[in-house]
């Protein structure tokens, strides 16, 4: 499964740098394979480890804002491994070039 989220805490202000970077961190020490974005965080693993992540990266914010906006999308295909890279490699192909990407 690939799961791209994005947490949105409300009302700490505008600087938010510090409490994406404790996200971040636990994103990091998860072992799941991800990739960081300019506006969302892309997992890939097991639907139920990569769901609970998601989950406490969410309580993690709650921790940190009195209120808490999370978005996910979800792709979920039967029997595919390494889409995090594979899907912009398939675009690659393709276009016979590389693109710049995450």
């Amino acid at each position: 499964m690939l799961a791209s989220f994005t947490i949105l805490p409300m009302g700490v202000g505008e600087e938010l740098r510090e409490h994406i970077a404790a996200v971040v961190d636990l994103v990091d020490g998860s072992g799941l394979d991800y990739k960081v974005g300019a506006m969302q965080t892309t997992l890939e693993g097991d639907q139920a480890k990569v769901m609970d992540l998601i989950m406490q990266c969410h309580n993690l914010m709650m921790a940190r804002a009195p209120r808490v906006l999370t978005s996910i999308t979800l792709d979920d295909r039967k029997g595919a491994a390494n889409r995090l890279e594979g899907k912009v490699a398939d675009v690659e192909t393709v276009l016979g070039r590389q693109v710049r990407h995450e």
